[in-house]
């Protein structure tokens, strides 16, 4: 289904996670450096750098989500146990809520 603006609804939630929800988090949990923290969460999609491996590059049916490797479950797994480190927390959250927000795209 189309919008009025030339989008599918599943896009316009897909980036507001990616853009906007990351700027709430930081703001409500990171509040004394939230730009900060806005800002790295942001620079978390450089892990979409993997999707340059994938044959087609874009397939808007494809689950990232075990497919990418930067989006596989070891990957995943890896971003949890960066939360346990002060010095590396808010690009673990930024991570595991890009991974959040991929999961959420293959449900649509």
């Amino acid at each position: 289904m189309i919008t009025a603006f030339g989008l599918s609804w599943q896009a316009i939630v897909h980036y507001s996670l990616h853009f906007l929800v990351p700027g709430a988090i930081a703001f409500l949990f990171f509040n004394s450096k939230w730009k900060e923290a806005w800002l790295f969460m942001i620079m978390t999609m450089l892990v979409d750098l993997d999707h340059l491996l994938a044959n087609p590059i874009f397939n808007p049916g494809r689950c990232s989500i075990g497919f990418h490797p930067l989006h596989s479950y070891y990957a995943i797994g890896l971003y949890f146990v960066l939360l346990f480190f002060p010095k590396t927390r808010i690009v673990a959250v930024g991570l595991l809520f890009h991974m959040f927000t991929d999961w959420q795209d293959c449900m649509w």
